[in-house]
């Protein structure tokens, strides 16, 4: 597997805590740790016989949390709260995903911190926000992108809502979380002065959708699913089953890309002019479905390779990472047997720091010392059972 990453990162000499956390806040931290930042991840340490959260991750394998350094504190004792807000007193950054008030009653809410920090930066990811009539309430993804309109307008005509994965209120919340904590930074570093970036993953799934909330103020977005340009509703716009039951995207919009695949594609059938008449829509999938349904996948491929036909193979998650385009381009890296996505995006001088695997279970001495913790200090820490 090749490994593009290399070099500092822009964002080398930049200290970020994290609190442990699930989802986007985690990602949001895994992002800041690949651009080069110093991430130190704070484990709340459990007494012994305590029973944890909702726990669905192999913490040894979980890229979300690579690249980072953990230390494990008992934050109800003086000694370990005293620890993390020493952490954060020493920081630029900090991230954590709990819901609304949760910091605030470790006693560690931003109005605390910015006491001993003014210039600190407080990223705070939720899935309804910081304020409004449910930012107290549970939900995950699903229900942010339900909230925003987004999650309406996906799936099959006459079906139910399909479900996109977690990428889009979790995976988007992440990078709306990165862009406001590092334009707060840019801001801290003129005025001196830190703030609050309240991150809301229904928020963000609103934000993603403004092109489709464009579209439906000119009248070209229907609200029946599978209708519309984007969403599966146009037969130049979807996946096709081919004959081995693999699977070809298919996106030739505008209208050269569109005769170059009718081209390549063998396709001379007179009502495929007829590209933009969604009356025609229903009866050109039929039509097209049947005819790449007489080859096999990867035979399509070979047809539309290099060309502007705008046709990929649907990839599976072990297929990807072997995919030439993928090798040639580094979009995938091994890390001590792990196969998962490279750092992105790219950086052409300062590079990205390469990956290193989780550290579940660490104690975080190392960490203490390197921040500045003398050998008493760590000493009491370990003697209050703290660390």
């Amino acid at each position: 597997m090749h490994d593009r990453s290399g070099g500092n990162g822009p964002l080398a000499g930049v200290r970020v805590v994290e609190f442990a956390g699930l989802g986007p806040a985690p990602m949001a931290a895994m992002m800041l740790a690949d651009m080069g930042a110093e991430v130190v991840r704070i484990e709340r340490k459990r007494p012994a016989g305590a029973e944890g959260g909702f726990e669905i991750f192999d913490p040894a394998v979980d890229i979300l949390n690579r690249s980072r350094r953990v230390v494990s504190l008992d934050l109800k004792k003086p000694e370990g709260f005293e620890a993390a807000r020493r952490l954060v007193a020493a920081a630029d950054m900090l991230v954590e995903g709990f819901r609304p008030g949760v910091l605030e009653r470790l006693g560690l809410g931003p109005d605390v911190l910015h006491e001993v920090n003014p210039a600190l930066v407080v990223g705070r990811m939720t899935g309804w926000g910081q304020s409004g009539p449910m930012a107290h309430s549970a939900g995950h993804d699903i229900n942010y992108l339900s909230l925003s309109g987004a999650l309406h307008a996906i799936g099959e005509p006459d079906g139910k809502p399909v479900v996109p994965l977690n990428l889009v209120a979790d995976g988007g919340g992440a990078l709306m979380l990165v862009a406001g904590m590092l334009a707060a930074l840019v801001e801290a570093r003129t005025s001196g002065r830190g703030q609050v970036v309240d991150a809301a993953m229904t928020d963000c799934s609103a934000l993603l959708a403004s092109m489709i909330y464009t579209l439906k103020h000119m009248g070209e977005w229907q609200q029946e699913r599978g209708s519309n340009l984007l969403d599966g509703g146009a037969h130049f716009y979807g996946t096709y089953r081919c004959a081995d039951d693999k699977h070809l995207a298919i996106g030739p919009i505008e209208p050269p890309f569109y005769r170059r695949f009718l081209e390549l594609a063998g396709i001379d059938d007179p009502l495929f002019e007829r590209q933009f008449d969604r009356a025609c829509w229903p009866e050109l999938r039929r039509r097209l479905e049947e005819h790449l349904a007489t080859r096999r996948r990867d035979d399509w491929c070979a047809v539309f390779a290099g060309s502007d036909a705008c046709v990929s193979p649907v990839l599976d998650m072990d297929e990807a990472p072997m995919h030439p385009h993928n090798q040639a381009r580094g979009t995938f890296v091994e890390v001590d047997g792990v196969v998962q996505p490279a750092p992105a995006p790219r950086f052409s001088r300062s590079g990205n720091r390469a990956p290193t695997p989780p550290r579940p279970g660490a104690s975080g001495e190392d960490v203490l010392v390197d921040w500045g913790f003398g050998p008493e200090v760590i000493d009491s820490l370990r003697r209050a059972g703290a660390i």
